[in-house]
């Protein structure tokens, strides 16, 4: 009486090895090695120092990083108002970071290839059979039956060769990429409303300048009429000093035109219609603080559109193995299970399980080159993506370049304009003295008058620009950015977080970081 038990007993013990022995495979296929050359980021030439630094100030231990809100080094508390805003509603910032959830999302998807795909398909029939159905006299024939199944099937390609590593290591690449153009394209923003904020202010000051000149030229206006009518002077000198005040006058109005573009430039870089939104005048006086810089080869984790090419060499090498794994066979294995009955009161009992296991080995044996063409497109593109990187790296040092020189030609010019100002306002001086003596004709002080308003006017030229060359020197060297904030993972760990550490958009520029 005890070998029914023992049968059973042995076909459950026999199921329970099988079941161990297949985990035990899969697990030692999982586990193969991975084809294709190991990673290294590509060597690029960094020279010791910047050529145009010179006397620069150079960056000290605390301040090599400018910090998330690199806008607050000019003190200026409308600026650090807007800016605050380009993170809230900026939609060229809400496009990028949906294209990093996109690559986020990709990741994922070729991430479950690590494991096993389970199918499920329950059915419920009920059957009669044909009496007369052949062969005669069947013991089918002509019977009702139910049959209740619930199958469970799956399929699983093993990564004996690194395949699938190979894919998802270049997939988590392609998104930490993403998640450093996200940083470019946060970095960009923030700069362009600055240059266009403090563009709209130089223009301002520029205004306020040529207002005053105009109050300045009515009292030389009334001077001369004054002086015409006691016979001192001639109706052609009062027309010349009319000309002048109602040419400085049409200046002062044109103006208008470029700061109304400024105006509207910063309302779309906050999201906002141009209708809704003004920007108070508020003429720019003070000079643009002193920028701290450090050695070039830290340019290399500063700025996120090199550290973006870079992590694309990354994602191009790992797809090197991708194509060299179709040299090896695809290993798939195979299985069902599950239960099928009659009655459904009996489906879930022992007697009613079903199970099969099998496995494949595919091997490729002729393709006409196919491989070996997938391969040499890999090398070809890796190639490419070092050259990408290596141009990055070499644009962002002329950046840098570019900009330390202005900033520091600029300073030197704005040095020798404001004595040229100084002259110019001292040699106006002299002619009125001179004009109201009876000495000189009025058209020395028209001319007098001309060449210290055009040197006032450059002189607030100067300054704008030293301001928006300053935005872009900070700019090029990465703004507050730092290659330590890229994802490790970002298929789980991708979340979006300020500087400051804290979650969300809304309190500094954002970065990407493990939460």
């Amino acid at each position: 009486m005890s070998r029914p038990r023992e049968t059973c007993f042995a076909k459950e013990t026999a199921h329970t090895d099988l079941v161990s022995a297949l985990l035990l495979v899969i697990a030692l296929l999982s586990g193969g090695c991975e084809v294709g050359p190991n990673y290294r980021t590509p060597v690029v030439e960094t020279p010791t120092a910047y050529k145009e630094a010179g006397n620069w100030k150079p960056a000290q231990p605390n301040d090599q990083n400018l910090g998330g809100d690199w806008w607050k080094i000019f003190q200026d508390p409308q600026l650090d108002s807007l800016e605050l805003q380009v993170n809230v509603s900026n939609q060229n910032l809400k496009a990028a970071e949906a294209q990093y959830q996109q690559a986020r999302s990709v990741l994922r998807y070729n991430r479950a290839d690590y494991y096993p795909t389970v199918t499920a398909d329950p059915s419920a029939s009920r059957t009669r059979v044909s009496a007369h159905r052949p062969p005669p006299n069947s013991i089918f024939n002509g019977i009702t039956y139910n049959d209740f199944v619930l199958p469970f099937d799956f399929s699983y390609q093993a990564d004996v060769w690194g395949r699938v590593r190979r894919t998802v290591e270049s997939y988590r690449e392609q998104a930490q990429a993403s998640a450093a153009d996200l940083a470019t394209v946060n970095l960009s923003m923030h700069a362009d409303l600055a240059i266009d904020y403090f563009q709209a202010r130089s223009l301002d000051a520029q205004e306020q300048l040529l207002n005053s000149t105009a109050k300045e030229y009515e009292a030389a206006l009334e001077l001369t009429e004054s002086r015409f009518q006691g016979g001192l002077s001639s109706e052609v000198e009062v027309q010349q000093a009319k000309t002048q005040l109602d040419t400085t006058r049409a200046l002062a109005i044109d103006v208008g035109v470029l700061r109304a573009q400024y105006e509207h430039a910063v309302a779309i870089l906050l999201g906002k219609p141009p209708a809704e939104f003004g920007l108070p005048p508020l003429p720019l006086t003070a000079p643009p603080p002193a920028i701290p810089i450090s050695v070039p080869s830290e340019l290399l984790e500063r700025r996120p559109d090199i550290a973006a090419a870079e992590r694309r060499v990354a994602a191009a090498n790992a797809q090197i193995g991708v194509a060299m794994s179709a040299y090896y066979p695809l290993i798939s294995l195979s299985g069902g299970g599950g239960f099928e009955s009659a009655s459904i009161s009996t489906l879930l009992n022992g007697p009613s399980g079903l199970w099969s296991l099998g496995g494949s080995a595919l091997e490729t044996v002729f393709d006409a080159g196919r491989r070996r063409a997938f391969t040499d497109q890999a090398r070809a593109d890796y190639d490419f993506q070092v050259a990408a990187y290596r141009e990055s790296v070499l644009t962002g040092f002329q950046q840098v370049e570019d900009n330390l020189a202005a900033v520091r030609i600029l300073e030197s010019e704005a040095t020798v304009q404001d004595d040229a100002v100084a002259a110019a306002q001292k040699s106006l001086d002299l002619s009125t003295t001179r004009y109201k003596g009876g000495v000189t004709s009025y058209l020395e002080v028209i001319t007098a008058q001309s060449a210290a308003l055009s040197d006032e006017v450059t002189a607030v030229n100067i300054l704008g620009r030293r301001m928006a060359n300053t935005v872009l020197l900070i700019q090029a060297l990465g703004g507050g950015w730092d290659r330590a904030s890229l994802p490790a993972r970002p298929e789980c760990c991708g979340k979006l977080i300020s500087n400051a550490g804290s979650s969300g958009v809304n309190s500094g520029s954002p970065r990407l970081g493990m939460p």
